[in-house]
C-alpha cells in the first residue's frame, strides 16, 4: 500500500473505489439535517476503506503520507457532490489543531471518531462582540481543583447543533495579562450540564450558524489545549488550515457549480466568452495559488499570513461566480426558489467568514508587504 502515498497514483486509486462505490446522496429535500446525515455516512465509507485516514499521523490513528493526501480526498468526494463543502471543511480546520495541541492520548482517542464520522465537532471562537478582534474575548474559564468553569457565549459557530464537542477559546488572565496571552482553548463535550445551542437563520434560510451559550460548565483540566495562555497561538495555528487545506475541496465544489452554469447557458445565448471565461480565469488563479499552498505545507513549511492570499482569491472568485450566475439566468435568483437562490446568497458571506476581506488586506499589507499600519 506504500505507492498510495504517491499523490497521482492515490487519485487514480480513489477514483476507482469512487467508482466502484455509490455514494451519491438520497434523492430528497436538501436541508442541514440531510446535508449532516449524507456528511457522516461518507465519512464512515471513507474511513472504513482507510481513505480517509491517509495524510494523518499513525499517533492519531492514520497512515501517515503526505497531507496532499487529505486535499485529494477532499476535491474528490466534495467536487463529484458526495458531501457538500461546509461539514467537510471542518475536518481540515480542527483535526489538526486536535493533533498538535491536545494530550497525545486525547487525540489518538478522539481524532479517530471525527474522522470516521461517529461524531462532529465544531470551532468556538466568535463572540457577539469578537469576531474580527478575537483578542478581546469575553468567555471565561476559572480554574476550581481539577476542573474549569466556563461561563460566556460564542456565535457564528458552524453547525454545533449537530456538533458532540467543541475546540473552545476561553479568557483565563487577569486585566494584568495582555490579551495575547490571557486566552486558554479547551475541548469541551457539547452534551455538559450548562451548555445551550441556539441555531441562527441565515438570509439564505439555512440554520448553518449558531449560538452557544456556556453557563457555570465544567471542563476537566485533562480537557485543556496546549497550556494557560497558548489559545491565541492555537488560534494562529488554526486560522491558516482554515485558509488553505479546507479551500482546496471549496474550490472543487466552485468548479461543479461552474460546470452546471455552463451547462443552463449553453442553449439560451446568454453567455458570451467573455462572461464565463472572467470566471473561469478566476477560479484558475483561486486554484493555482492554493495549489501552491497544498505543496509548501507538504514540503512541511509553516503557514501562516501568506494564507490571507488565498482566503481573499476565494472569496473574489466564489461571489464572481455567483454574479455571474444573476446575470446570465435574469429572475432565477431574485424572483424563484431555484437551487441557486440559497448558494448566491451564502456567497455574499465570502467576504466574512474566516475573516473578512478587510483583515485579510490589512494582514496583507502589514505582515507580507510590510506597509505598516496605515
Amino acid at each position: 500500500m506504500t505507492d498510495l502515498y504517491d499523490p497521482a497514483t492515490f487519485r487514480t486509486a480513489l477514483r476507482e473505489w469512487l467508482d466502484e462505490n455509490d455514494l451519491t446522496p438520497p434523492p430528497g429535500e436538501q436541508t442541514m439535517d440531510a446535508h449532516q446525515a449524507q456528511h457522516l455516512r461518507v465519512l464512515k465509507a471513507l474511513y472504513d476503506a482507510d481513505w480517509m485516514r491517509y495524510g494523518w499521523p499513525e499517533r492519531a490513528g492514520g497512515l501517515g503520507g503526505p497531507d496532499i493526501l487529505r486535499a485529494i480526498v477532499g476535491e474528490e468526494v466534495v467536487g463529484r457532490g458526495l458531501d457538500h463543502p461546509g461539514p467537510y471543511s471542518m475536518l481540515e480546520v480542527l483535526t489538526p489543531t486536535m493533533i498538535d495541541y491536545a494530550r497525545p492520548e486525547l487525540a489518538a482517542e478522539m481524532v479517530p471518531r471525527l474522522l470516521s464520522g461517529q461524531e462532529s465537532w465544531c470551532q468556538g471562537f466568535s463572540e457577539p462582540g469578537s469576531g474580527s478582534d478575537l483578542a478581546s474575548l469575553t468567555t471565561r474559564a476559572v480554574q476550581d481543583g481539577d476542573t474549569w468553569i466556563v461561563n460566556g457565549q460564542k456565535v457564528w459557530t458552524s453547525f454545533a447543533q449537530y456538533a458532540t464537542r467543541c475546540i473552545l477559546l476561553t479568557r483565563t488572565g487577569g486585566p494584568e495579562v495582555p490579551n495575547h496571552q490571557a486566552i486558554t482553548a479547551f475541548f469541551v463535550d457539547l452534551d455538559s450540564p450548562g451548555v445551550t445551542v441556539r441555531p441562527l437563520r441565515t438570509m439564505h434560510d439555512v440554520d448553518e450558524f449558531c449560538e452557544v451559550y456556556f453557563d457555570d460548565v465544567a471542563v476537566p483540566a485533562d480537557r485543556m489545549l496546549g497550556n494557560v495562555g497558548d489559545g491565541w497561538k492555537l488560534a494562529m495555528d488554526l486560522l491558516p488550515y482554515e485558509r488553505s487545506t479546507c479551500f482546496w475541496q471549496r474550490i472543487a465544489y466552485l468548479y461543479a457549480r461552474f460546470d452546471d452554469l455552463v451547462v443552463e447557458v449553453k442553449g439560451l445565448g446568454t453567455a458570451s466568452d467573455s462572461d464565463l471565461g472572467e470566471v473561469y480565469l478566476a477560479l484558475h488563479t483561486l486554484r493555482c495559488r492554493s495549489r501552491a499552498t497544498q505543496h509548501r505545507l507538504a514540503a512541511g513549511h509553516k503557514l501562516g499570513a501568506d494564507t490571507s492570499i488565498d482566503k481573499v482569491l476565494l472569496a473574489s472568485a466564489e461571489q464572481q461566480l455567483f454574479d455571474t450566475v444573476r446575470d446570465l439566468l435574469p429572475g432565477r435568483i431574485e424572483l424563484s426558489d431555484d437551487p441557486w437562490r440559497p448558494a448566491y446568497l451564502y456567497s455574499r458571506a465570502a467576504t466574512i467568514y474566516g475573516g473578512t476581506a478587510e483583515v485579510q488586506r490589512n494582514i496583507i499589507a502589514r505582515r507580507l508587504l510590510d506597509l505598516g499600519k496605515e
